[in-house]
């Protein structure tokens, strides 16, 4: 399994876990490894709502769609 898989597995399973921080570094890490990587963006929005830092959030989740605007449910 490549390094990045394995952080963005331990990324997914620290978020499920509640272990935002943990979570958060794992992805910091992916993203230094793929930092056109949409889907890790998201991730990371998603790790810092769940920390309630809603601002920084918004930045991640914007920078994903930057990368990749396309809606991914329509088409």
């Amino acid at each position: 399994m490549t390094e990045i898989k394995i952080l963005i597995q331990n990324g997914i399973k620290n978020l499920e876990d509640g272990n935002y921080e943990d979570a958060l570094s794992f992805f910091d890490q992916a993203l230094l490894l793929e930092p056109e990587n949409p889907d890790l963006w998201n991730q990371k929005g998603i790790v810092l709502r769940s920390l309630g830092r809603y601002e920084e959030a918004s930045e991640c989740y914007n920078k994903s769609l930057q990368l990749d605007p396309r809606d991914r449910a329509s088409s």
